[in-house]
This record gives structure tokens, C-alpha cells and sequence, in this order.
């Protein structure tokens, strides 16, 4: 296939996909929060190389760290529901013990504290002004209520998703299906855009929604997950798909 006929049969091929989709029935678009609009790595790498020293760590790198204590996390969502601050600070507790550290786990509180200073994505908020012309917005995010409130999104949502409000985590179901039942909207008008392969495709696409990856690391998808509807490197790719021509 030559190269100008390649061109034409992706444009087809994207063209019958979003068709299919049904973007003139699209009402409501929802989102991750934390990896997807917010940049929770590197907002959060300072309080955790702050545990680290106050925990004598010597030699271990934050980012590794961070990565096998969020790893903690997402096994944590699949038990019984426990608020968010206790899921961390027990995964804070067993990521320190794996190194053979001996520290308190309420040094977690610095992670806490950092929230009101993380910071959105660049494309975020200029992007979430033009989809909020035209859809309903909505939040799902593995959070408590009280760390949302102190997180600066800078604009409101219209629909808020918690695993506090939905007594559980995107993994298993439990906050998308308290999604589906408060979004007024049937589940074939719902997007919903998330960062983690591990809580958003494989909460999300089990119960039929469709699920746009926000691939910003450019990692490779696991085998082990249902695959994404679509896939983008930021938010701002969305308006392409859902807002074509503009």
C-alpha cells in the first residue's frame, strides 16, 4: 500500500471508528484526576523524598519508591473500602518495610499536605473550558473528599465521583458504577479519560463504557487489561474525537 493510500485508509478507519462512537449523542465526558489532569509524580516527589530522609533512607530512588507504594495502592482498592488516607498510609508502611526500613507510616501526612500545590497538566484547563461548552464534566478519582477540596482544579465539575462517596475504587467497578447511576445520562452518552491502565480500563470497560487512555508516559499497555477505546498523549488530543473540525 503506497504511502498517500496508508494515509487515507487511517483517516477512514478513524472516521468510521469515532461514527461509531456516536458523538452527537456524547452528553457527559468524565475523568481521572490524579495522572490525568493533575501531575501527581511530580507534585508528590518532594513530600516522598522528604519521607525517605526522615526515614534514613539512604540510596533509594524517590521515583521507584513512589512507583511500588502506588503499586500498594492499587492492590488495596480491590478489598473492602477504606478511605484513601488509610489505603496510603498502610502502602506507605509496607513500600518502607520491602526496603527494610523502619519508619513511621504517618510520614505519610507530608504526601497530604502537598496537595494544595500540585499542579494541573498545562493543556488541562483551557481544554476543560471548551469541552465544558458543549458536555457535561464529571470527576471519578480513587480520592477522599476533603484531599479533592484541597486539590486546585481551578473550575467545578458537574458531576463528582469519589471512592468516598461511592464507598469503593475504580478497579473492582464500585465508582464507576456509582458514576452510572448519579451521571442522568445512559451509559452510550458517557467518555470516560483516565491515566491508569490498572483502575480506569479495567474498572471502566467490564461495565460498557467506552475509555479514552491518557497515555502522558507514553507506557506500554499490559496484557492484562481490557484495551482502551482510544488513545491519546494528553487531554488536549480529546477535542479531535469529541469535537471534530474545531
Amino acid at each position: 500500500m503506497a504511502d498517500g493510500e496508508l494515509q487515507i485508509h487511517r483517516e477512514s478507519e478513524h472516521k468510521k471508528t469515532t461514527d461509531g462512537f456516536g458523538v452527537a449523542q456524547l452528553k457527559l465526558l468524565s475523568f481521572d484526576v490524579f495522572g490525568t489532569l493533575i501531575s501527581v509524580r511530580d507534585s508528590s516527589y518532594g513530600a516522598f523524598a522528604k519521607i525517605l530522609r526522615e526515614s534514613g533512607a539512604v540510596g533509594i530512588d524517590v521515583r521507584a519508591f513512589w512507583e511500588s507504594w502506588e503499586e500498594r495502592n492499587i492492590a488495596a482498592y480491590w478489598g473492602p473500602y477504606r478511605p484513601y488516607k488509610q489505603i496510603c498510609e498502610e502502602s506507605l508502611a509496607a513500600a518502607l518495610e520491602a526496603c527494610g526500613i523502619k519508619a513511621r507510616p504517618g510520614l505519610i501526612s507530608y504526601y497530604f499536605e502537598a496537595f494544595p500545590q500540585f499542579r494541573l497538566y498545562p493543556d488541562v484547563a483551557d481544554t476543560l473550558d471548551r469541552l465544558s461548552r458543549r458536555f457535561r464534566l464529571a470527576i471519578v478519582s480513587n480520592i477522599d473528599d476533603d484531599l479533592l477540596a484541597m486539590t486546585p482544579l481551578k473550575r467545578t465539575f458537574d458531576l463528582i465521583c469519589t471512592a468516598e462517596r461511592a464507598k469503593g475504587y475504580k478497579p473492582d467497578g464500585t465508582l464507576f458504577r456509582y458514576l452510572l447511576a448519579n451521571a442522568g445520562v445512559a451509559r452510550e452518552e458517557i467518555l470516560h479519560s483516565g491515566q491508569s491502565q490498572f483502575t480506569d480500563m479495567v474498572g471502566a470497560k467490564p461495565l460498557g463504557l467506552r475509555v479514552a487512555w491518557i497515555n502522558r508516559r507514553a507506557i506500554a499497555l499490559s496484557q492484562e487489561v481490557p484495551r482502551p477505546d482510544w488513545e491519546f498523549p494528553d487531554v488536549q488530543s480529546l477535542i479531535s474525537l469529541v469535537m471534530p473540525g474545531q
